[in-house]
């Protein structure tokens, strides 16, 4: 079995956003570590949440 860090994959995510494409969280933990990496960056997001979980969609792409 394979098993991946969540801040090794919250990392990824926030890696794909930087370069302009969307990224999902599937729970609270990931979703907070995301947005603490991005908030360390200065990066702006936007971000829907549902019972589901988080889309993280890049500001200067979403205009």
């Amino acid at each position: 079995m394979y098993i991946m860090s969540r801040s090794k994959l919250a990392r990824e995510k926030v890696a794909a956003i930087q370069a302009g494409y969307s990224a999902y969280a599937e729970t609270k933990e990931i979703s907070q570590l995301i947005k603490h990496e991005l908030n360390s960056l200065g990066i702006e997001v936007i971000e829907d949440t549902n019972e589901l979980g988080s889309w993280f969609i890049p500001a200067e792409r979403a205009n």
